[in-house]
């Protein structure tokens, strides 16, 4: 079985290899393979051109507040213009970023149900993307926001235990297998791309599964999950409508009736555009950024989906899944 890698660099795949060291342990059969690259500004250009279209601005100065995940990073120009003392905001910036987790194709897995799949490369983006930020969702949960990984240290056995849940066999409780399986009656397909309220319904559907499968003190994802979707509740079904008292029978259902409210994840499927993002939504999108809650955004491109975590001014920090 494959181990998920860290991501220890910002969205950079044609960085030079000159750029990267690479450290490898073993600890309980599992491999982390770490990448350590400095932040590249073409590969948030192509992140705007990807997603938000052509930039009639430019790069943003490399001076104005970073948000990552309700985290506020003010660099100053004494910091971008040269390597950072080990106690700056830039290192802690790229410290913060450097401990998200990176989940990409892979391939020489058991294969998915009944069909000969393997790999998922080429189509299982959004899978990817999807499954990065509920184990976000869970390292916030279990370890807490100020939580970093140390360099040259065994990692933390709560964070191999989330690393775990997102292996490639049906073993594994939020591995693509068994999230493809119980997302059939939303769409979900071996082999095929899908949108974001599939995705979350399909999410939601697992969770309840697994829910009903164990106990509430040994549940792999110790939070309700509550889909927040228009009144026609689809793809495009409008504007979507948080309900309070809908999310408190999310909570009860999660908790078996003990309580009203529990640790939740709130999802909220979207289309914002056709071929990029609408500008007006550009605000309100980079708002929910600056929330300390904020478990970031799936987003994207149809078969083209990333993970975005962060901003500044309207460029984005992204997670990327789609390298083998």
């Amino acid at each position: 079985m494959r181990c998920p890698r860290c991501a220890w660099c910002v969205m950079s795949r044609e960085s030079s290899g000159s750029e990267h060291k690479q450290v490898c342990t073993s600890h309980d059969g599992w491999i982390a393979a770490v990448k350590r690259v400095f932040m590249a500004s073409g590969a948030i250009r192509r992140f705007q051109e990807r997603v938000l279209g052509p930039s009639r601005t430019g790069i943003s100065s490399t001076t104005s507040e970073i948000w990552l995940l309700g985290v506020c990073y003010k660099i100053s120009e004494d910091e971008s213009s040269a390597e950072a003392d080990a106690g700056s905001v830039l290192t802690a910036f790229k410290q913060d970023f450097s401990s998200k987790i990176l989940m990409t194709y892979r391939k020489g897995f058991d294969p998915i149900g009944d069909t000969t799949y393997t790999s998922d490369v080429g189509w299982g983006c959004m899978l990817r993307s999807s499954q990065m930020l509920f184990a976000q969702a869970l390292l916030f949960h279990t370890l807490g926001r100020s939580w970093r990984r140390k360099e040259n240290q065994p990692p933390e056995p709560e964070y191999l235990e989330v690393l775990e849940l997102f292996g490639d066999s049906e073993a594994s409780a939020f591995s693509i297998h068994n999230l493809i399986q119980a997302g059939q009656l939303y769409g979900l397909a071996v082999g095929s791309w899908v949108g974001p309220y599939a995705v979350c319904r399909s999410w939601e559907s697992l969770a309840r599964k697994k829910i009903k499968q164990t106990d509430i003190k040994h549940q792999p994802l110790p939070m309700a999950v509550h889909i927040v979707s228009g009144c026609e509740d689809g793809e495009r079904g409008g504007a979507p409508i948080l309900c309070i008292d809908d999310a408190s029978k999310s909570c009860l259902e999660f908790s078996e009736g003990r309580a009203a409210w529990t640790p939740l994840l709130l999802l909220v499927p979207l289309v914002l555009g056709l071929d990029k993002v609408n500008p007006r939504y550009i605000p309100s999108l980079v708002a929910t950024f600056t929330f300390p809650q904020s478990l970031g955004i799936l987003g994207g491109k149809p078969g083209a989906s990333t993970y975005i975590v962060g901003v500044q001014e309207d460029k984005g920090f992204y997670l990327d899944p789609h390298e083998v």
